[in-house]
């Protein structure tokens, strides 16, 4: 297979380039060619322009900047010197990260309830149990559950009733669904696990929104899965279609793995124009989607998020689709499930029988019992509720406390993306943690290094606690900004 690199044209790099500031700190009017360099490297750590990108020829650049050879030159030497650029004769240059850049390896882990002591734990985007709707499905599980117990209690494909009340609820939703579609697994995780067996092996491409869930670019850097990453508009804006295409035509990627519903981290919500064109170019390309949609039902303001699944605009296959209880009930029930074509979930059945062979019947059973007219939607509407005072209160909070961060509020999901302003994200993670507040760093959702600028907050904590929690962050900004925030090995990077 042969080695695919990104290239990043000089009109392109212009455009992203042209808002930037060319001035230093109190209105010092930096060099062309250090201002130059300077928004480059930004745009590298803030994964608008992605690692290993070839960068334009220098007459090209000059070109479309309107500046001279000589500043480009300059430019790009400034970089190679830093680490951000690397060259070799006859092939140009392409960014880098530099040596000795630690990247974050780890998944995203919650403390443990009883080890959080006097800390706040802004790493989790999980709330507590919407009561009293989990206690009365666990009830009425236990009371279905001598049925099954009757059983082997082996369900590859999930209990028959919940994979019925599954693609009852898609049907509503606008998209015609038969049990068949449907595979009950071990949370979503689970389910995207089993897409990425089945699309990604070793070496396979897959592409990803940049910035991405971190937990799921950790398992398909697991597998062994090369990952394209393709760069999201900045402030909520949805898509780069221009930018997809060109990946999908050039990188031809085995899989996209994409959260079109209040994406985790940037709570982006991708309106239905652009879910058409991904599916429509995808499947031109041969790539399969797999579209994450955990976070749908969590609409925090209004009731309805106004867009269709993805899966509406799929015409035979080209879109897999994830879903899960987790995060619209309980992280603590551990139930999601993947919609596909009947023979793709056959094949995905198949091979979960040397996996988990199965999803723990009584959490099914009570999933089940939720969506039957149980309480799911009675649940649900108390957790965006819950959700939506959480952000109303971080977003006052954090605007009182850290005023230059820079933030867009999501109309739901449960996490916000947040610029932190003229310190690095991944050293206020690190002085935030000896202060007392949890946050997960940017580089985490990046592939390579990128969004050093920026944490991810997740909707969790409200009142005085989400303004203690800002106040802590504030506090490690400061210590930041004295020399006290970067860890003892020098790399800024949180460790959960």
């Amino acid at each position: 297979m042969s080695q695919w690199t990104a290239s990043v044209s000089a009109a392109h790099l212009a455009r992203l380039l042209e808002p930037r500031p060319l001035a230093g700190r109190g209105g010092r009017r930096l060099p062309a060619y250090r201002g130059l360099a300077d928004g480059i490297r930004l745009l590298v750590l803030e994964g608008r322009v992605q690692v290993a990108a070839r960068l334009p020829a220098e007459r090209e650049l000059a070109l479309a900047l309107g500046v001279s050879r000589t500043t480009v030159a300059a430019a790009y030497e400034a970089l190679r010197a830093e680490g951000f650029a690397r060259s070799r004769r006859g092939a140009g240059s392409w960014t880098a990260i530099p040596e000795g850049h630690v990247l974050p390896s780890r998944s995203l882990e919650p403390l443990p309830p009883d080890a959080a002591g006097s800390a706040i734990d802004l790493g989790t985007a999980a709330l507590p149990a919407p009561e009293p709707w989990l206690t009365r499905a666990m009830e009425g599980a236990l009371a279905d559950l001598p049925a099954y117990a009757a059983t082997h209690g082996d369900f590859p494909a999930g209990l028959p009733v919940l994979r019925e009340a599954i693609a009852d609820r898609y049907t509503a939703r606008g998209v015609p669904t038969m049990p068949e579609q449907i595979m009950v697994t071990t949370g979503a995780m689970g389910a995207i696990g089993a897409a990425a067996r089945r699309l990604a092996g070793l070496g396979e491409r897959v592409a990803v929104e940049s910035p991405s869930y971190a937990n799921v670019l950790e398992l398909f850097r697991e597998t062994g899965s090369r990952l394209v990453p393709v760069a999201l508009r900045e402030g909520l804006g949805g898509w780069d279609m221009d930018a997809w295409r060109r990946v999908l035509r050039d990188a031809a990627p085995r899989m996209a793995y994409v959260m079109p519903d209040f994406h985790n981290p940037t709570g982006t919500l991708v309106g239905d124009d652009e879910r058409r064109d991904l599916v429509e170019a995808a499947r031109a390309a041969g790539t399969v989607v797999v579209a994450d949609e955990t976070m749908a039902e969590l609409v925090l303001d209004g009731e309805e998020s106004g867009v269709r699944p993805m899966a509406a605009f799929d015409r035979g296959g080209t879109v897999m689709t994830v879903g899960s209880a987790s995060k619209a009930m309980w992280a603590g029930l551990r139930i999601g499930w993947v919609r596909g074509t009947p023979d793709v979930v056959r094949g995905l059945v198949s091979a979960r029988a040397y996996l988990d062979l199965g999803s723990p019947v009584i959490d099914q059973l009570a999933v089940a019992w939720l969506l039957r007219g149980g309480g799911w939607e009675q649940a649900l509407a108390a957790r965006r509720r819950r959700a939506a005072e959480c952000r109303d209160d971080l977003v006052a909070a954090l605007r009182q406390q850290v005023p230059d961060w820079e933030f867009t509020v999501p109309r739901g999901g449960m996490t916000m993306w947040v610029r932190t302003g003229d310190v690095s994200g991944s050293r206020v993670a690190v002085a935030g943690e000896r202060l007392g507040v949890r946050v997960p760093s940017g580089p985490r959702f990046g592939v390579d290094g990128a969004f050093e600028s920026y944490v991810r907050i997740p909707f969790t904590v409200s009142g005085p606690l989400a303004l203690e929690a800002a106040a802590r962050l504030a506090r490690a900004a400061d210590l930041v900004r004295s020399g006290g925030g970067a860890d003892s090995e020098g790399t800024g990077l949180f460790v959960a």
